[in-house]
């Protein structure tokens, strides 16, 4: 029987390449387009970023003026926590969770890809302000009454509003589908307490952001009818209470601070078992320690307000030391894990070893700041800039970069260069601590935070030039970071599907994973069930070999 192979016309493989990818409903691949649109809105910010930083880096205006300054520092406010941080970790857990539950996609794979498309819509929304007279200027925290039409002008806060309830929205939608898939979507035998450490605080996330993303959300068209339609929430002249807006967005604003970080934990908790060839101390511990941490973050907003003189000091001092409890539990097990272990410094390590390191400086700032006294002192000083970037940048984007070195080859079936990794760590790492550290002294001195320009008898020059210095180190160490990945995509090393010997299911299917994920499973009898399975073959490997020599002599 003849066949007849017909050759496809110029341009189609391309098309249809296209096409594939912007109307996917594979989880992977919406994961990918998640990573790739976040760190395009990374590297946005990180402009902006050195914008701000060359600004303040000597006394005096020399690049922008205050106007387009305070658009800088709100929009870089603005991308890195909404539009790089959280979606950059929910493209980790849209690419990672079904496959660590042995599930062959989301539970919802079109409302999948609807809650992707949102944000890169609502991020063009957001920055869109620039093409209509300046983007947002009042603060990635839009304080009323200074978002209000009175001192706000122009369409750039309204496009602000617009976008990031579109990006809520998103968030919304992914929480849901996170939430029914691990409870739904599990293989036969993953019982909650066999599931991995990093689906468990992706869980906790998506509970955090059912939770209190749709209170943000009702604050922002709040907000948007005050503006527009001549409301009266928080406009004082009109009987509003501008406090409001603060209770309303620091009610969503303090669990934003765990939905960023606790994907990150999960990432670490991941990585530190495998690079220390032990299981991760107290699984259960580690478990109840997260969900402790996501109950907690709901009664502690308020520490954001001390200064306001409408909330109850003592309560939320006392909640928000309470909450460091389970996260110094975690550090523990952390600690306890790397004891005695056998230790290997691969790059995801690095990055994990750099986040429990820069976490826990943010920590123990955090805990200062929790004091009323010392909180009445630093309210609004670099200090509490300081504290800002060791817990979102020193722990969350520590957090990523260790989750795209680690599961990169599972993605490509190709490794990351190691020394171009290691080159990318230390210059992150050092300029990091560059650029933040001196916020701490500058805080303690008095420099204000959200100001373009300072006094050259202030005292404060020394330490902004430190900082300015860092942050270029910062950008500089993106570069082998590009390089790294473009020379691997065209030539890198081949791997295996386990090339780590890790512990999760994600390691036992193909490197990358089949549209449908796996063509079998592993019996799984614990959190761990690769390790397992690995360890069973080399047990019936020895007993093999010890059997040889009597069989033989027989």
């Amino acid at each position: 029987m003849a066949t007849t192979t017909l050759a496809p016309r110029a341009g189609t493989w391309r098309q249809s390449w296209v096409i594939d990818w912007l109307t996917t409903v594979d989880h992977k691949k919406i994961g990918i387009l998640y990573i790739v649109n976040s760190f395009l809105f990374f590297f946005a910010a990180g402009v902006l970023a050195l914008v701000i930083r060359s600004e303040l880096m000597v006394p005096g205006l020399q690049f922008v003026d205050e106007a387009t300054y305070n658009q800088a520092f709100t929009m870089h406010g603005t991308i890195m926590i909404f539009l790089f941080v959280v979606p950059v970790l929910s493209g980790f857990a849209n690419y990672v969770v079904p496959l660590q539950l042995g599930a062959p996609d989301m539970a919802f794979p079109r409302i999948n890809a609807l809650s992707f498309w949102l944000l890169p819509l609502g991020g063009i929304l957001i920055f869109s302000g620039y093409l209509f007279g300046g983007a947002a200027a009042e603060g990635w925290t839009m304080y009323a009454p200074l978002s209000n039409a009175r001192y706000a002008e122009g369409p750039g806060t309204d496009l602000w509003l617009i976008g990031l309830t579109l990006v809520g929205t998103a968030s919304i939608l992914g929480a849901v589908n996170i939430i029914a898939t691990v409870f739904k979507m599990r293989a036969p035998g993953m019982t909650l307490f066999r599931m991995p450490i990093f689906v468990w605080t992706v869980l906790a996330t998506a509970t955090l952001i059912l939770l209190a993303t749709p209170v943000l959300t009702a604050g922002l068209i709040a907000l948007f009818i005050d503006r527009n339609y001549g409301g009266a929430f928080f406009e004082p002249s009109a009987g509003g209470n501008p406090i409001l807006w603060q209770h309303i967005f620091w009610f969503f604003g303090h669990p934003e601070v765990y939905i960023v970080i606790l994907p990150a934990m999960g990432v670490v908790s991941e990585i530190l078992p495998v690079f220390s060839r032990k299981p991760l101390f107290g699984y259960r511990a580690f478990v109840f320690a997260t969900i402790g941490i996501m109950l907690l973050s709901f009664s502690v907003w308020a520490h954001h307000m001390f200064t306001t003189g409408q909330v109850f000091l003592l309560f939320f001092a006392f909640m928000t030391a309470l909450i460091g409890v389970p996260t110094g539990v975690k550090m523990f097990n952390w600690m306890a894990t790397l004891w005695r272990g056998s230790l290997e410094f691969t790059t995801p390590m690095l990055f994990a070893l750099g986040f429990i390191t820069m976490f826990l400086i943010g920590g123990i700032s955090g805990v200062m700041l929790a004091s009323p006294p010392v909180d009445f002192h630093l309210q609004d000083t670099y200090f509490v800039v300081a504290h800002l970037h060791y817990v979102f940048f020193g722990g969350s984007v520590f957090g990523v970069f260790a989750a795209t070195y680690f599961w990169f080859p599972k993605m490509t079936g190709r490794r990351l260069n190691e020394r171009l990794g290691k080159v990318h760590f230390w210059i992150h790492f050092i300029g990091f601590n560059l650029a933040f550290f001196p916020m701490h002294p500058l805080g303690i001195s008095g420099m204000p935070r959200r100001v373009a320009d300072y006094s050259p008898d202030a005292g404060f020059t020394l330490w902004n030039i430190v900082s300015t210095v860092g942050a270029f180190m910062i950008a500089i160490s993106v570069l082998p970071f590009l390089v790294n990945l473009v020379a691997t995509l065209i030539n890198g090393e081949r791997v295996g599907d386990d090339p780590w010997e890790a512990n999760t299911l994600e390691w036992a299917t193909t490197s990358p994973p089949p549209p449908y994920n796996f063509d079998r499973l592993p019996p799984i009898r614990s959190e761990r069930p690769v390790f397992d399975l690995r360890h069973k073959h080399d047990a019936e490997h020895m007993a093999a070999e010890r059997r040889a020599p009597e069989e033989g002599t027989a």
